[in-house]
């Protein structure tokens, strides 16, 4: 198991004070090694790129392929963010080192299963691995220091969004980079938590939270798409179901649209229908549950 923790690039099992090797591979991608973790800058179809992990590569860089790598970290912007990202995770190694974690045997009791093993953070402060999830375990007067608006009672916080709140509580137990990461989580998730502790606004592009309901909150009686599919009727075309401010649910009202294929772009929080451009469609359907062909509207 894999912490959200370690955050994007970061990796536990890496040597405390990791060499750095930058190289091409076989097939001239930008590659580099930082202890046992393998990196690499790979292009997408459309010509994006983004940072692509492996782990205990032996061969020289030189030989590396593209199959050798398996984990997709973000996109990149170019080759100097590629060599920003990785000194960022050899850096994040070596302050690792400082703070001194130590992993211990345990098989307690989480709410993901039976622990596979702790690492001690500090006491009263612990990371807990099992088969398929994690988190972290406060004890009781640790827990004490966590703010109420944030506070899990039971001490206990999952390792994808909730182990932040123990990065900000307790900060010098953790190394630059994952405190920029909690920074990052606690305002994405907890915007009003945040504002509330640390006395600041979150501006728009600040929190994903924020911007989803700033979203919605325009688009309350806007048709959002809440399924799509290309059309089997129509070619070049996408068939949309919307509803009134993308709502879900028993009694809500459904529309279907048809809308170009090289139009449909879906953003962060969904694609919004013009009604004054795409006229209610109420042809026969590529969806299964429509395919009688009657407009529900």
């Amino acid at each position: 198991m894999k912490g959200a923790f370690d955050c994007d690039t970061a990796t536990d099992a890496a040597p405390a004070n990791p060499e750095i090797e930058f190289g091409r591979s076989a097939e001239g991608f930008p590659v580099a090694r930082v202890g046992d973790s393998a990196f690499a800058m790979l292009s997408t179809l459309d010509g994006r790129h983004y940072l692509a992990t492996g782990w205990q590569i032996a061969r020289p860089l030189a030989e590396w392929r593209r199959s050798d790598f398996y984990g997709h970290s973000g996109e990149l912007d170019n080759e100097a963010a590629f060599r920003a990202k990785v000194l960022e995770h050899a850096q994040h190694q070596r302050d690792k080192r400082t703070l001194g974690r130590r992993e211990v045997h345990s098989r307690a009791q989480t709410p993901w299963g039976i622990s596979h093993g702790a690492t001690v953070y500090a006491e009263g402060v612990e990371s807990h691995s099992t088969a398929g999830h994690g988190g972290f375990k406060l004890s009781a007067e640790r827990n004490e220091h966590v703010h109420p608006l944030l506070r899990a009672m039971d001490g206990w916080y999952e390792e994808d969004c909730a182990w932040a709140i123990v990065a900000i509580t307790f900060p010098d137990l953790f190394t630059s980079f994952e405190r920029r990461c909690a920074e990052r989580s606690v305002k994405d998730s907890w915007p009003d938590a945040w504002e509330t502790i640390f006395g600041v606004v979150l501006g728009p592009g600040e929190s994903y939270e924020k911007d989803r309901r700033a979203f919605h909150e325009a688009h309350a009686d806007d048709w959002i798409v809440v399924s799509a599919i290309a059309s089997g009727h129509h070619e070049g075309f996408v068939e949309c179901v919307a509803t009134p401010g993308g709502r879900r649910g028993a009694g809500t009202e459904e529309r279907r649209f048809l809308v170009p294929a090289d139009e449909y772009a879906v953003g962060r929080f969904g694609f919004v229908i013009d009604p004054s451009r795409k006229a209610v469609y109420g042809g026969p359907s590529s969806f299964i549950g429509w395919q009688r062909g009657a407009s529900r509207s």
